[in-house]
């Protein structure tokens, strides 16, 4: 197995009243908008959730071949929910994702992929060098054995992978841009806000008039 999928259920939901992944956009809950956009690019696909009853409530929406995991630690420490994906993903390769990005492209997500082999990752960068280490593709064992090392040196949270890690190929967003010209992918629902606007976002764009 090549690819895997890590979908992390990083943020707490107190803001929505109910587990986040639930939500609906377009009578469709957010956590199967991401699961359907990977699928057809991973093999293996892993949600890293912080409770049982998300889990069971998760599990219900995606369907048996999804695994589901508990950890309560993801809720507010993402990196050790990415560890425990890491341990269990079998792909050589793992695409992390956060859980509420509904409009993740599958032509990016394929080009991350295509382009991680020799590499211990490969992280989407802006102009400004912030990083998508949530929206990144990495080399499974190298960086199982990296987040250990930032878990165990109380560095918690995944954009701390990065230090741990040689070998990492940054993407501009410039170049992704491309495939993704509204940048969507990167697109995040943390507040009842961000839902509405996701709202927006899905709908078409008109057509130019000829």
């Amino acid at each position: 197995m090549d690819r895997s999928a890590i979908l992390l259920d990083g943020e707490l939901s107190s803001k929505f009243g109910q587990d986040k992944g639930s939500l609906e956009l377009n009578n469709k809950p957010l956590i199967k908008h991401v699961v359907d956009a990977v699928k057809v690019v991973a093999e293996e696909i892993i949600i890293v959730t912080a409770s049982q009853e998300s889990a069971d409530k998760y599990a219900g929406i995606v369907g048996s071949t999804v695994k589901v995991l508990v950890d309560e630690a993801v809720a507010e420490d993402s990196l050790v929910g990415a560890l425990k994906g890491f341990q269990i993903a079998q792909g050589k390769f793992s695409l992390l994702l956060p859980l509420d990005a509904p409009f993740i492209s599958r032509d990016v997500i394929t080009l991350l992929f295509e382009l991680c082999p020799g590499r211990s990752a490969v992280i989407p960068r802006w102009p400004d060098t912030q990083i998508e280490s949530l929206h990144a593709v990495y080399h499974t064992q190298t960086a199982l054995e990296a987040a250990k090392l930032a878990v165990g040196e109380g560095n918690l949270d995944v954009s701390d992978l990065v230090e741990y890690l040689q070998g990492v190929r940054y993407v501009s967003t410039l170049v992704i841009q491309e495939l993704d010209p509204d940048l969507k992918t990167f697109f995040r629902v943390k507040t009842p806000v961000d839902l509405k606007k996701a709202g927006v976002l899905a709908k078409p764009k008109p057509r130019k008039s000829k």
